[in-house]
């Protein structure tokens, strides 16, 4: 056994693997061969569930303080200014008597006759009396244009009170206007390097018509073409110390939705109101589906008809750039670049 039979069982084993090395290295089943050509991935679109969610939308922007527009001290009569009782610089309270003006006020002819049927015909002195000009508002007087003797008609600017009160302003733009579907009253006011987040109230939005900032003449006031200036501003509560300048956050509650169907925007065409998505079909393919949208905090928003829980869309729009790869571009050797981060993705 050992001098025959296992020298030539060994002989067959390594026989056989001998042809079997031959036969994989130049007789390959052609029946399986693969055209090297041919690509043999798939591209398959990722999909997500609609799903029921939250969706608080905040709205948040940068702000700057600023003091309250100074209050204009105007004459109440036509007249000269007779005395004045504070000086630019000092503080009033409104009510306080800042100036009086003297009025003379002409007085009709008096017709006399004597006794022998002369008429005579005087003219007595102009009465005379003094108006009051007070202070509109609490603050400093930070200018007065008038001095005793001064000629003034009713309705001329003489002077502005500085209120000591603060407001907290910043720009909309349009898109955010699409997620305040309500006109909130209120925000939080986030100072830089400043005191805890506060309430702000009187919270206003507002845009100027077309045509308010052009003169009698309708010359143009160069502001940009198409550009809508919308404002948000609110007051500063008095017991908040602030400075002029300081940057803020001003974060405007929208809303909050719970327990409602939520998307992805990215599966959206569209963001507000309505818009479209790509419906997933039994048979793999997919078709486009109208849908009537609610909030949206600008990464998921509300379906409000259109779509039921559970149903699969496409977790982006035919055509759009995933966000990951935004600012990436891809090089003639295959390669992705993307700004910013000098990685080179193959």
């Amino acid at each position: 056994m050992r001098k025959w039979v296992f020298p030539i069982l060994r002989l067959l084993v390594i026989a056989a693997i001998a042809v079997a090395l031959v036969k994989l290295a130049f007789f390959a089943d052609t029946a399986e061969a693969q055209d090297p050509a041919q690509p043999t991935g798939q591209v398959v679109e990722p999909q997500v569930p609609v799903a029921l969610g939250t969706i608080t939308n905040d709205v948040t922007l940068p702000g700057t303080v600023s003091p309250d527009a100074a209050v204009p001290v105007k004459a109440v009569a036509i007249g000269t200014v007779d005395e004045i009782f504070f000086a630019a610089g000092q503080t009033v309270t409104a009510g306080d008597k800042i100036y009086d003006i003297k009025v003379e006020t002409i007085l009709d002819p008096v017709e006399t006759t004597d006794a022998t049927g002369l008429v005579t015909i005087t003219q007595p002195k102009p009465a005379i009396s003094f108006e009051k000009v007070f202070a509109p508002a609490d603050g400093v007087l930070s200018a007065l244009t008038v001095i005793h003797g001064q000629s003034v008609a009713i309705g001329d600017i003489t002077g502005q009170v500085a209120p000591p009160t603060y407001s907290v302003s910043g720009s909309l733009s349009p898109e955010q206007q699409y997620r305040l579907v309500t006109q909130p009253t209120e925000a939080s006011i986030t100072i830089t390097n400043g005191p805890a987040p506060f309430t702000c109230t009187g919270l206003s939005i507002s845009t100027p018509l077309a045509g308010a900032d052009a003169d009698a003449a309708g010359a143009d006031t160069g502001a940009a073409p198409g550009g809508t200036g919308t404002t948000v501003s609110c007051a500063i509560p008095a017991e908040v110390t602030v400075f002029p300048g300081l940057a803020a956050q001003i974060t405007i509650a929208g809303g909050k939705a719970e327990n409602v169907l939520v998307v992805p925007t990215t599966a959206v065409k569209g963001s507000a109101e309505t818009g479209v998505v790509w419906f997933a079909l039994e048979d793999g393919t997919t078709e486009e589906r109208p849908v009537t949208l609610g909030m949206n905090d600008g990464t998921s928003v509300q379906v409000v008809d259109g779509l039921a829980e559970g149903d699969l869309i496409n977790q982006f729009v035919p055509g759009a750039v995933d966000p990951a790869m935004a600012g990436c571009t891809t090089m003639p050797d295959g390669s992705t670049v993307c700004d910013g981060s000098g990685v080179m993705i193959q």
